[in-house]
């Protein structure tokens, strides 16, 4: 008859592991970009006649007047910085207290030594997300190995199984937040698009009810227009390097969890003959 044992439930990384409600993070990205536009950059200082109506003397009256859409811009880029800050706090605790490589050569060595017990001293020590994934596949391990009357191939499946079920419990922490990133590359370009095509839009304006002629106005208006554009490109550029940066590192992790996992399980099925 066989013998069934409940096989341990993985346990989650401790520590910094995200931030769940980006929404609060976005809410004070908001209030602080605006509070940049209107506050720093629309000082009076920043204008002739020390009046926000005035033309701009330095760059940062020129942003001032590429309009609202300039804050939401700066919102962006904010949002950019402090996800990205988050997800590398995130990550580091993910990746655990060593080297990655190091930590996926020992515990190679180690199964293929049959040693499981120094196998959770690593993962004792390593912690993090692919610490936890090793440490369910190696108890899974264990206990296919006490459990009697299960045909070799179902056991290695269900060593197979702890490691994806780990896995994905700790996937959706690595990946928290990377989505609102990718949007942003996107949204940042066509914000700046949105504000350039407002800003040109009101120079063409004040050129036609000022009964044309006046290029000083009119190339005026344009760069202050093309504030929205610059600023869009940085945000996105910004976005792109963070969001191709974490989802590299992911990519890092789980090929070091795909690697670990199919060393166990082929660990395993050659140490192990067919029972009866």
């Amino acid at each position: 008859m066989a013998t069934k044992q409940k096989v341990a439930s993985p346990k989650k990384s401790k520590g910094f592991t995200g931030i769940k409600s980006a929404i609060w993070v976005m809410l004070i990205c908001l209030c602080l970009g605006y509070g940049f536009w209107y506050f720093v950059l629309g000082n009076p200082a920043n204008f002739a006649g020390g009046t926000k109506e005035g033309a701009p003397i330095n760059l940062m009256g020129t942003v001032y007047h590429g309009g609202v859409v300039v804050g939401l811009i700066f919102t962006l880029l904010l949002t950019v910085v402090a996800l990205s800050i988050e997800r590398y706090f995130a990550l580091r605790t993910a990746f655990g207290t060593g080297s990655l490589t190091k930590f996926v050569a020992e515990i190679k060595a180690a199964i293929k030594a049959n040693d499981f017990n120094a196998a959770r001293a690593i993962c004792d020590k390593q912690k993090g997300s692919v610490a936890n994934v090793v440490l369910a596949s190696v108890n899974t391990y264990v206990e296919m190995e006490n459990t009697t009357g299960v045909k070799k191939a179902q056991k290695v499946a269900k060593i197979q199984q702890a490691h994806e079920e780990a896995t994905q419990l700790e996937m959706p922490t690595l990946q928290m937040n990377l989505p609102i990133i990718a949007t942003i590359v996107t949204l940042g370009t066509l914000t700046a698009l949105f504000g350039t095509v407002l800003g040109m839009i009101g120079s063409f304006q004040a050129l036609a009810a000022g009964g044309g002629g006046d290029s000083l106005a009119l190339s005026q208006g344009i760069s202050e227009a093309l504030v929205n554009t610059a600023a869009g490109i940085a945000t996105s550029w910004v976005a792109v390097v963070a969001y191709n940066t974490y989802t590299n590192k992911i990519d890092k992790l789980t090929y070091a969890l795909d690697e670990v996992g199919y060393t166990i399980a082929q660990t395993y099925e050659a140490n192990h003959t067919e029972e009866a």
